[in-house]
């Protein structure tokens, strides 16, 4: 098999149906239910810190970041990072992941959300939010709600409920 060279690149406005089409493929309907989806429906994400996987013309993976509020620290909630089935387990979502906090920490963000696999995301330095500290809008195994502080101490007035930032039209 030919090895073919992966680009990560800042995701485009135009890229959003097939983003869209890898998470239907990758999680299928019940993803609109999931808590996590359901917090991101009330913002955009942030283009300049979501990002894309692309071998050749093919988009093989999506990671995005959306601005949110943690009690009264803003935050970005990171997801969903999707990687198409057929390529998985090729270091892709792990080179988006870098990729996007990378970028989260240059622009002077300070705190990132997520739910997932604590076993995954532990390498890239998240840790379980401690039990009552933080509360998403709806039900999640606290074993997977997790941050990664980009600055250090950014969690300890992070108290409260996590809701989306509104638009601000940037």
């Amino acid at each position: 098999m030919t090895e073919l060279s992966l680009l990560i690149r800042t995701e485009q406005p135009i890229d959003s149906e097939a983003i869209e089409r890898l998470h239907e493929r990758a999680f299928g309907p019940g993803r609109f239910a999931r808590t996590a989806s359901r917090l991101r429906e009330g913002a955009s994400h942030r283009l300049d810190l979501s990002f894309t996987a692309m071998v050749g013309t093919l988009l093989v993976g999506s990671v995005r970041m959306t601005p949110v509020k943690a009690g009264e620290v803003p935050a970005l909630m990171l997801g969903p990072l999707t990687v198409e089935p057929a390529f998985e387990s090729r270091g892709i979502g792990a080179a988006l992941m870098r990729r996007s906090l990378d970028a989260a920490k240059a622009k002077g963000d300070t705190l990132v959300l997520l739910v997932g696999d604590e076993p995954y995301y532990s390498r890239f330095g998240f840790k379980r939010i401690p039990p009552q500290q933080l509360q998403l809008p709806g039900p999640v195994n606290p074993a997977r709600f997790l941050a990664l502080e980009l600055v250090e101490g950014a969690m300890a007035g992070a108290k409260g409920l996590v809701s989306p930032l509104p638009d601000t039209g940037e």
